[in-house]
């Protein structure tokens, strides 16, 4: 397992079972050791307290009996017997202060180790996840690490660790049949206890499939919010969700029931095997080979076994859900990350960047091929445009170039350099996007525009909202640069949005910048505001637009025209009028669209 000056990295377990997950946690423990040891030291001092208590408190009994009695020892006695209860408590308490550090420190590295793997996993991976289930997973899975570590550590060591000295004593003070019944009674118990708790542990992982279920549903409605309601679907949605909590309701109920079964017949075990000690104790005591303190005692070994075990079944299925939960987590960890840097991999030069397509085909499935042979070049400091039908695959080179996704034949280059054989840190660092749908941050504008810069300051931040002719509104606002814009953005407007992106675009300052269709989904007015902007931050950087709409890309150095995946024109603007092929089909179907646009205009201003 690999390790950095953070700490161990989460590493996913083998495959093959839930126990496997254990080996994950064991860099965790010994990054603690000494922890870790005076923790058990503590619990062993805690055990042989709890032990000793029955014992010293026998021979109380015995030094009350008259024929026994001297007044002294009971005093002495019962002085320890309280210091005995008193430090079982004690190094129990500091046992707990100790490993508290190892369990936290552990689920900080695991959520860190997958919070840091999910974001490197591919953009095909983040496209098909489901949200609400997959942040459920995740808590599970870090409330698992300290399950399992509590339980295994505090539990299931204690019970064995205490199970040997009371056998110990039964076996020294008393004959075999003491110890024959105890360790009868405890196989009987743990076998019971194992074979109802994984039949158990099956309705509980339904149970928490339907949980994820439910979440999921809940989340994405909830994320979809304004789509509820244009449809007034909202008891449609909480029906869904509804559907799901009633799976929900009966598999948990199933595990309800089937947890009474298993205490009712753990309680029953118990019971038999200590009215059966009972009875042999008391048959001692009658005839006077045993004392009243050696019934005491007995009964006091006994309670003290019983009652961690009593807690077995809990704790055992606790420790398996943990491992459940814990594997779903750490899944996530064994999902491929499709693109990853090559050993060796170079970081991309600041400055001038020249971007070249050559023979580049793609395909998200491999059935369905979305780039033929796309080959262009944009000199560095130009602008190139990429226009054509919905589907065509125009956004496609963009997700190539951020490196979202590796071509799958031909070649990428920036600067004669293959973009596989960048760093993605140093290749995404030179790349500026406004795209088409900004999605903010639920938080305040000023973090959104330093979003691009993060160690930028507050000065940079407002130089590039002036700069993108979004410091006026901010200004505006009660709160000015500490308002924040909901949830994805919802509370500002599609223009405002956008500026927000240009601004955050401006304060990365990139050699390359990629204009995904950024202004179609705004209005005349608006569109034509933006464009100037993005014309002007544009210039003297490496630049590749992807429209919808031409009149966007009218001064392009170059513009190409995209169509199922291939390039089937290319030119400035006036030349592909002039070659009258399709783009200048799409200009006039455009032209008539916008001139009817206008007269719509004047004719609602008359």
């Amino acid at each position: 397992m690999a390790t950095d000056a953070h700490g161990p990295d989460p590493t996913p377990p083998a495959r093959g079972g839930d126990w496997r997950v254990l080996a994950t946690l064991v860099p965790y423990l010994l990054e603690y050791r000494w922890r870790v040891l005076a923790a058990l030291a503590f619990l062993v001092s805690a055990k042989l307290a709890n032990v000793a208590v029955p014992l010293v408190l026998k021979q109380v009994v015995d030094g009350l009996d008259p024929t026994l009695a001297v007044l002294a020892v009971p005093a002495a006695l019962l002085a320890a017997y309280g210091l005995l209860r008193f430090s079982t408590t004690l190094f129990a308490e500091l046992r707990d202060v100790l490993f508290v550090r190892v369990t936290q420190r552990a689920i900080r590295r695991v959520a860190l180790g997958v919070f840091r793997h999910l974001h490197g996993l591919s953009l095909r991976f983040h496209l098909e996840r489901q949200t609400g289930g997959m942040t459920r997973d995740i808590e599970r899975g870090t409330r698992g690490i300290s399950t399992l570590l509590s339980y295994l550590i505090f539990s299931i060591l204690p019970v064995i660790l205490e199970f040997a000295l009371v056998a110990a004593v039964l076996l020294a003070k008393f004959d075999w049949r003491f110890a024959a019944i105890t360790f009868g009674a405890v196989a009987v118990y743990l076998s019971y206890t194992f074979v109802v708790s994984e039949w158990r542990i099956a309705i509980r992982k339904r149970a928490n499939e339907l949980d994820s279920k439910a979440n999921t549903r809940a989340i994405d409605s909830l994320l979809n919010y304004e789509t509820v309601k244009y449809f007034g679907n909202e008891e449609f949605e909480a029906g869904r969700y509804d559907e799901s909590l009633t799976r929900y309701e009966s598999a948990a109920t199933s595990s309800e029931a089937s947890l009474g079964l298993l205490n009712i017949g753990q309680s029953l075990i118990i019971a038999v095997a200590v009215t059966a000690l009972m009875f042999l104790v008391a048959e001692g005591v009658a005839a006077r080979e045993l004392t009243l303190g050696d019934l005491v005692l007995v009964n006091g070994l006994l309670i003290q076994l019983y009652i961690p075990l009593n807690f077995l079944g809990m704790v055992y299925r606790e420790i398996k859900q943990s491992l459940a939960d814990m594997e779903r987590m750490f899944r996530l960890l064994s999902e491929n990350m499709e693109v990853q840097d090559r050993p060796g991999a170079i970081a991309l030069a600041p400055g001038p960047a020249r971007v070249e397509f050559r023979d580049v085909d793609f395909a998200y499935e491999p059935a369905r091929a979305i780039l033929r042979g796309v080959s262009f070049e944009i000199p560095a400091g130009r602008r190139v445009a990429v226009v054509g039908h919905s589907g065509s695959g125009k956004s496609t080179l963009a997700r190539l170039l951020y490196r979202f996704y590796d071509v799958g034949g031909g070649a990428l280059r920036i600067n004669g350099v293959d973009v596989r054989d960048l760093t993605q840190q140093s290749l995404r660092a030179a790349i500026g996007i406004v795209p088409q749908d900004t999605v903010l941050f639920n938080d305040t504008i000023l973090y959104n525009i330093r979003y691009g810069r993060p160690e930028a300051s507050d000065a940079e931040v407002v130089a590039a909202a002036r700069a993108a002719h979004i410091h006026e509104f901010i200004d505006s606002l009660p709160l000015k640069y500490q308002s924040t814009v909901g949830e994805r953005g919802l509370k500002l407007s599609g223009g405002e949005k956008q500026r927000v992106a240009i601004a955050r675009a401006i304060l990365k300052n990139p050699s390359i910048l990629i204009f995904d269709e950024a202004t179609s989904a705004l209005d005349s007015r608006a569109e034509r505001a933006i464009q100037a902007e993005l014309e002007r931050i544009a210039r003297g950087r490496t630049a590749l637009v992807i429209a919808h709409r031409l009149s966007t890309v009218m001064d392009a150095d170059q513009i190409l025209v995209l169509e199922h995946g291939r390039i089937v024109e290319r030119g400035t603007h006036g030349e592909l009028l002039a070659a009258q092929g399709e783009y200048a089909r799409m200009w006039a179907l455009q032209r008539e669209a916008a001139q009817a646009e206008e007269v719509l205009e004047r004719a609602k201003a008359a």
